[in-house]
């Protein structure tokens, strides 16, 4: 845990958008919201259903898969930039693809821990 007290809150209850085409990723990040205390509020696995939902739905924070089945997911993140919502990108690739508008958002590397996911989302609530 930081000694930054807007990355020490509480996780539990918050609600989260997976946007993840993986199945088993998907359920490994379920679980370990569970553990934070965390809800799912929806997941999407293919890129139109994952646009829909984060103009849709309501949550406090989304991870986006960057590689969305071969298609970057950096639209429905500048979409969530414009509607004011926390997002953190999961991938396996670092923070040197990211588009230069996007290079502060938080990354969830892939393969993660728990405490990687923990810690992603704290900064990325703490941007917003």
């Amino acid at each position: 845990m930081t000694n930054d007290p807007d990355l020490n809150g509480s996780l539990a209850g918050k609600q989260v958008l997976i946007v993840e085409d993986e199945f088993l990723i998907t359920m490994l990040i379920e679980d370990a919201l569970d553990n934070l205390g965390c809800r799912v509020a929806g997941t999407a696995g293919r890129f139109d259903e994952a646009l829909e939902k984060a103009r849709s739905l309501p949550f406090d924070v989304a991870i986006l898969d960057v590689n969305l089945d071969g298609r970057r997911t950096f639209p429905i993140a500048e979409l969530l930039a414009e509607r004011g919502r926390a997002f953190v990108f999961a991938t396996g690739y670092g923070a040197g693809n990211l588009p230069e508008a996007l290079a502060g958002t938080p990354i969830l590397p892939k393969p993660f821990e728990q405490r990687d996911l923990e810690k992603a989302l704290r900064q990325a609530l703490a941007r917003v």
